[in-house]
C-alpha cells in the first residue's frame, strides 16, 4: 500500500464522445468506475471520488467539482480541497486496464519532484500520474491568472518527472494500463481484447 498517497478518481466529464456516461459503462460484468476503483483499492488505502454532481450507490468518498471551472484541472484541484496526504494519484474513470504495477513503478519517482507522469506513445499522461500537495497553489494560481484549463499547460509550471515508455513497458508490457474509452468503437474494442486476452 502506498500509505502517503490519496488516489483521486476523475468521474465529473461529460462523455460527449462517448454519448452516455463512461463511468457507468459496463466491461465484463463490472462498471468502468467500478474496474478502476478495484485496482485503486489495492494500491492505496485512501480513494475518493471526484464528480460533477454526487454520484448515488458509490461508496467513495465523493468530492463535487468547483462548478466555475471544468475539466480534469477542475476535480483534481477539489480533491486536494479534501486530501490529508501529501500527494494523490490522479486517474480517469474510463481507464479500466490500470494495473498496480504501473501506479508502484511510477510511485517510486516522485522523491525531489512536485508531479510524476508517464510519457506514452511520446504524450505525457496526466490523467494517470501522482502530484504532490505543493502542486495545489500553483494550479490555483495557474486559473486564476486565466490559464488554460489543462493539466499539460500546468505541468509547464511545476517540477516534473517524466517516465519514458521504455521503462513503463517493464511494468505494462502492453500499455493497455493507458487505454481510455472515449468513444463507443473504444468499449467493443476493449470488450473484444477483453474475451480474447
Amino acid at each position: 500500500m502506498i500509505a502517503d498517497c490519496t488516489a483521486i478518481i476523475l468521474a465529473g466529464g461529460d462523455s460527449q464522445r462517448m454519448g452516455s456516461d463512461k463511468a457507468n459503462l459496463l466491461l465484463g460484468g463490472r462498471s468502468l468506475l467500478q474496474r478502476v476503483t478495484a485496482t485503486m483499492q489495492q494500491v492505496f488505502p485512501k480513494v475518493m471520488l471526484s464528480v460533477r454532481e454526487p454520484r448515488t450507490g458509490i461508496e467513495l468518498p465523493q468530492v463535487c467539482d468547483d462548478p466555475s471551472c471544468a475539466g480534469p484541472l477542475a476535480g483534481l484541484l477539489s480533491g486536494f480541497t479534501r486530501v490529508d496526504t501529501p500527494w494523490v494519484f490522479a486517474v480517469a474513470c474510463d481507464m479500466p486496464f490500470v494495473v498496480p504495477e504501473v501506479v508502484e513503478l511510477l510511485a517510486q519517482r516522485r522523491a525531489g519532484f512536485q508531479v510524476v507522469v508517464p510519457i506514452v506513445r511520446e504524450y505525457p499522461q496526466p490523467l494517470a500520474a501522482f502530484y504532490a500537495r505543493s502542486c495545489l497553489d500553483v494550479m490555483r494560481a495557474h486559473l486564476e491568472s486565466g490559464g488554460k484549463n489543462s493539466l499539460r499547460a500546468v505541468l509547464e509550471k511545476l517540477d516534473v518527472c517524466y517516465v519514458d515508455e521504455a521503462e513503463i513497458l517493464a511494468a505494462d508490457p502492453g500499455l493497455r494500463s493507458f487505454f481510455d474509452l472515449d468513444t463507443p468503437q473504444d468499449v467493443a474494442r476493449a470488450r473484444r481484447e477483453r474475451e480474447m486476452g
